[in-house]
């Protein structure tokens, strides 16, 4: 999927250089650092299969995505975390800004970094850099039970108030 996105990027590429030339050489719409610098970065990813990127607004949005998760390992095996990026035009000046749309989220570091680091959270969640101190408590005394918690969680069962918001 990646690969027939960066593709389609290209195609859009030469097809606006000939629109150009056709043109008399006047630009039709020219890209910002950001669009140029959010290109180059997604042609660079290379995410893992329980990763997917998706451009909901449509292939001439670059700036706008959505990152799914589903971890194939850990503790959070068999749940779905959904992220949307929104990318300035200034990027990499101005941190993108990234909403978890399955729990809201804001990192702040760039689109490769952060889908890594997104993943590692749900693969190998660190007990002594908590949101939610208390699940990293479970995490540190009782890893069954913080596994118990979460696949309860994840099948919808209640867990305490604010343990599958901020577990990890």
């Amino acid at each position: 999927m990646l690969g027939a996105m960066i593709r389609l990027f290209k195609v859009k590429e030469k097809q606006r250089e000939l629109a150009e030339n056709a043109n008399g050489g006047v630009p039709i719409k020219k890209q910002t650092a950001g669009e140029l610098r959010l290109h180059k970065d997604i042609s660079e990813l290379n995410l893992p299969s329980s990763c997917t990127m998706t451009f909901p607004n449509g292939k001439d949005n670059l700036m706008n995505f959505e990152v799914s998760i589903r971890p194939d390992e850990g503790y959070y095996l068999g749940g779905t975390f959904l992220f949307s990026f929104q990318v300035s035009p200034i990027y990499p000046h101005e941190a993108p800004k990234v909403k978890c749309k399955t729990k809201d989220w804001k990192p702040v570091l760039s689109i490769n970094t952060i889908i890594y680091g997104l993943y590692h959270l749900f693969t190998e969640p660190n007990w002594e850099d908590p949101l939610n101190h208390d699940a990293a408590a479970v995490l540190r005394d009782n890893p069954k039970m913080f596994e118990s918690n979460v696949r309860r969680a994840l099948s919808g069962g209640y867990v305490g108030q604010t343990f599958f918001q901020r577990c990890i």
